[in-house]
């Protein structure tokens, strides 16, 4: 099992020397609807605060025009009848348009919104790291060619990447039941079949996986725990580390634990 590494303690400050002293960089935070977008907000505010962007983005559906104050960074994209995106071509568009795209959730599940978002994963050429509940969203359609886009991360529970496994019929089966090293060997197995990059939480390990290569840190060892990985935080920081350290996803996805 080469392919597995066992990590202790995160180093890395090589790559924290790449974050530029000058702003640099344009990020999507992308999410929200009518009832909730909390959590877009919240991630957008930290990321624009905490690393020297030349400009990060909220894209939100129109529906919450009235809901807001006028920013400057605020992008509103056509919006279903129960308020969330609508139009995959209009997202797609806005997507390519900046250097990171954060897909953060907090979407309103229904068929329209989960095309358009579907069709805009599958064809963005931008780096794109998608997270909560809009896993779930990619993985009810389309699946097998999103996968294929090189350009993609994901961020998920095992029980999200275990519907992405039964969408594309994937023979190896995933389980929060089975051991680390199982479900090392499945994800060694599946980023072998499909070029993204993955990550996960399993038996208190945080996992990393890409082209085969799976890294397991502890999460005793970060600055994390099971409930606050999954508040946003964590995902804004991985796409602030791999903005800023291109093609270096396993180490730059790993310092963004600190």
């Amino acid at each position: 099992m080469d392919y597995l590494h066992k990590i202790e303690k995160v180093e890395g400050e090589d790559l924290l020397w790449n974050i530029p002293e000058q702003k640099l960089g344009i990020v999507n935070v992308i999410g929200g609807n009518l009832q909730n977008f909390r959590t877009p907000v919240k991630v957008t505010e930290f990321l624009a605060t905490s690393y020297p962007f030349e400009k990060t983005n909220l894209v939100l559906p129109d529906t919450l025009k009235t809901k807001l104050p006028p920013l400057d960074n605020l992008v509103f994209l056509k919006s279903t009848d129960s308020g969330s995106f609508a139009d995959g071509e209009e997202l797609l568009s806005k997507m390519d348009q900046a250097d990171f795209n954060l897909l953060i959730g907090d979407l309103s599940r229904n068929a329209i919104t989960g095309k358009a978002v579907q069709s805009a994963c599958h064809l963005s050429a931008k780096p794109t790291l998608i997270t909560r509940d809009t896993v779930d969203i990619i993985a009810d359609g389309q699946a097998e060619r999103i996968l294929m886009n090189s350009n993609l991360m994901i961020m998920g529970s095992v029980v999200q990447l275990q519907k992405l496994f039964k969408a594309v019929y994937y023979p190896k089966m995933l389980m929060p039941s089975q051991s680390l090293v199982q479900v090392a060997e499945a994800l060694h197995k599946f980023t072998l079949s499909y070029p993204i990059g993955l990550i996960t939480l399993h038996d208190v390990q945080i996992i990393v996986a890409q082209n085969g290569i799976v890294n397991v840190l502890p999460l005793k060892n970060t600055s994390y725990s099971p409930i606050t990985i999954w508040d946003g935080m964590l995902a804004s920081k991985i796409v602030a580390l791999n903005l800023y350290n291109p093609n270096n996803f396993l180490e730059a996805t790993l310092v963004a634990t600190k």
